[in-house]
């Protein structure tokens, strides 16, 4: 509340409290208290004395910006007079996608100047308004005088511009806080998929599975969780495939849909809004048959294709038309890549496990515990390989370091 006071140019108030509050801190004997509201006092009054005073030539004008992010914006007008900030005023927009900043000032103009007498000869903007001629002929009839409209770029006119701008900035963030201290807030990128998907809501929290093998051997599976358009790596699950031989990634998309999602309806999870699966109509096929037997049909799932990054969905042969430079596309993407990611390290520490073990069975006296100890401090069958002696002496001991080393000398001759 106090920072939108001072933001309003409402210092007086903001000063009078912290005072108060110095003093009894005082007082009471908090002294580390009371300095930090005296420095805190102090902040206000410096930023006041700043904003007060903007030109010495004690002219009349406002300063005008917006500041927009995603669907929403913020336009925030300075009202100075004699010189000096008298006051300010902000107000929120909605439908500000797609919108340049021009034509947001231009409905700011047309909204704030339609029902207000106080119109000023000087209007400073941070950006050129579309109908420019039309805008100051109509503000030039309201006032009945003449109104300048001016973009400044450079010197003291643009750092006002530029302070305006970065309070309706500020304003927004404080808007998008609040909305998340609420729970409502939906980040722009995820407003943006539901559009694109046409989903019936927004897809705050989204699930996404890749499968990862080198044709076939080792064949593991991934699943990230994101909320809200964040990653929630606590929740992410890692899957070595158990029912599948050979290089099947339809049936091994179905083995993990299925394994995830029957614990999921037994242990009573979180259900996601949307489902997504890396790779085209034939994967995404497999989980929508195993989807539907589990009863879960309701939930969007899509597929994301690799080669040229096309969407599909259920029912429909053509993939769906999402603009190549929508933020939605965009946190597709994202999460893909993450979820591919996580499968193929976690296939690279399968395969490196097995490539030890298999490598350390020809060893006399190498069991599963001590290559599992192996592979835990030296990472990789490479890593084995060119330890030192001793550095393997620490981990299994003097003779069983020697075969080890032993086994690789005599590996590398033949």
């Amino acid at each position: 509340d106090q920072v939108a006071q001072v933001l309003r140019g409402r210092t007086d108030s903001v000063v009078d409290v912290l005072k108060k509050e110095m003093e009894r801190a005082a007082g009471e004997l908090r002294f580390e208290e009371a300095a930090r509201l005296r420095d805190k006092m102090k902040a206000v009054e410096v930023y006041n004395e700043k904003q007060r005073v903007v030109d010495r030539r004690e002219v009349d004008r406002d300063i005008i910006a917006v500041a927009a992010r995603g669907d929403d914006a913020c336009a925030v007008v300075f009202q100075v007079r004699s010189g000096k900030v008298l006051g300010s005023r902000h107000f929120y927009m909605t439908n500000a996608e797609g919108r340049s900043e021009g034509q947001l000032l231009e409905a700011v103009l047309e909204r704030y100047y339609l029902d207000s007498d106080d119109l000023p000869g000087e209007l400073y903007l941070s950006a050129p308004v579309e109908s420019d001629s039309l805008i100051q002929s109509w503000l030039e009839a309201k006032r009945q005088a003449s109104v300048s409209l001016e973009i400044p770029k450079a010197g003291e006119k643009a750092k006002l511009v530029a302070m305006v701008k970065n309070n309706a900035a500020l304003l927004l963030g404080e808007l998008e806080l609040q909305r998340m201290k609420r729970g409502d807030f939906v980040p722009h990128s995820v407003k943006a998929l539901q559009s694109d998907l046409r989903l019936p809501a927004a897809p705050r929290r989204i699930e996404c599975f890749d499968i990862s093998n080198i044709q076939g051997s080792d064949a593991v599976a991934s699943l990230v969780v994101f909320v809200d358009g964040k990653p929630k790596k606590s929740e992410y699950r890692k899957f070595r495939i158990r029912s599948v031989e050979g290089p099947d990634d339809f049936a091994s998309i179905q083995e993990v849909v299925e394994r995830r999602y029957r614990r999921v309806l037994e242990q009573e999870g979180a259900q996601p809004d949307l489902i997504v699966i890396d790779g085209g109509k034939g994967q995404l096929s497999s989980a929508v048959e195993v989807l539907q037997k589990l009863g879960m049909q309701g939930i969007p799932v899509i597929g994301l294709a690799k080669r040229l990054e096309e969407v599909f969905v259920p029912d429909q042969s053509e993939p769906v038309p999402v603009p190549r430079t929508s933020s939605g596309l965009k946190l597709l993407q994202q999460i893909r890549n993450e979820a591919h990611r996580f499968a193929v390290t976690f296939h690279r520490t399968v395969r490196s496990k097995r490539i030890l073990r298999t490598e350390l069975d020809l060893i006399k006296g190498i069991g599963k515990v001590r290559a599992r100890e192996l592979l835990e401090v030296f990472g990789s069958v490479q890593g084995v390989k060119f330890a030192s002696e001793e550095q393997l002496a620490d981990v299994v001991g003097q003779a069983v370091a020697q075969r080890i080393k032993e086994h690789f000398v005599d590996d590398a001759t033949q």
